[in-house]
């Protein structure tokens, strides 16, 4: 698919792997919406190409109007890359007892019904767009995490969240091949993002000596690297694609 003169949308698109994608985009020409809280926004580099716009992706409400925003815009919205997301760690039974419901509750809604809301109310307007030759309206590009197959210790929220992810991609492909909409996933290893920069040095080595080859975390902009290839490529469609470094977790 042709990225000149189209519209993305990015959400978590403030910082880690929305900002990479973000500015991936924005470099090959693309009008770049970037959806993420507003204090997230209000710290967000400035990114030629790049639009900041808050949104809280759970909100039905202010998905609608941000993307009717962008429905405006003088091209076409031909790429979704939901990015945003949360990663709580907590056990079933810990020492304070069981699981806190609200925890597991508002994973699942960030992750996985936030991504859904993204998914459909965007689809929703790609499909009223020209197709270009090949009958192609646009790609959504979703986010899951390795841990959708093997979640650790204290990831159940976490990897419940990402699975369903996971099983969404291809229903969701099927459902909107009738409008020329292709939807994949990655499913990202361990990646060098702010939530992982707080960690010491000796953590951060230990988690990548874990990797097969190359032993390293994963940066950002190869992510971004992904996404570009996912939506240069017409017949990748229903597909989670692993960038993991051939890792496959251990239980911690």
């Amino acid at each position: 698919m042709d990225l000149a003169h189209t519209a993305a949308i990015v959400t978590g698109g403030a910082s880690g792997l929305g900002a990479a994608t973000a500015t991936a985009l924005a470099a090959h020409g693309v009008q770049v919406y970037a959806f993420d809280l507003p204090h997230s926004v209000d710290n967000a580099p400035a990114i030629d190409g790049v639009t900041y716009l808050p949104t809280d992706v759970t909100s039905c409400d202010q998905v609608r109007a941000s993307i009717a925003m962008v429905a405006q815009s003088d091209v076409p919205l031909r790429t979704v890359v939901n990015c945003a997301g949360i990663a709580p760690s907590m056990r079933i039974v810990g020492r304070k007892g069981a699981h806190d419901l609200d925890v597991f509750a508002s994973t699942i809604q960030v992750n996985l019904i936030g991504t859904f809301n993204v998914l459909a109310t965007a689809a929703a307007v790609i499909a009223q767009t020209d197709p270009d030759a090949s009958g192609q309206r646009g790609v959504i590009i979703n986010t899951a995490s390795i841990a959708a197959y093997e979640g650790q210790i204290g990831q159940a929220a976490y990897a419940a969240s990402k699975g369903g992810i996971v099983g969404l991609t291809l229903p969701a492909a099927r459902d909107l091949a009738t409008y020329g909409i292709r939807v994949c996933t990655i499913a990202p290893g361990i990646m060098d993002t702010p939530m992982l920069a707080a960690f010491s040095d000796e953590v951060r080595a230990g988690l990548a000596a874990g990797v097969p080859f190359p032993q390293r975390m994963c940066a950002p902009d190869e992510f971004a690297k992904l996404v570009t290839m996912i939506i240069d490529h017409d017949y990748l469609n229903g597909e989670t694609i692993r960038m993991d470094g051939a890792l496959r977790m251990a239980p911690r």
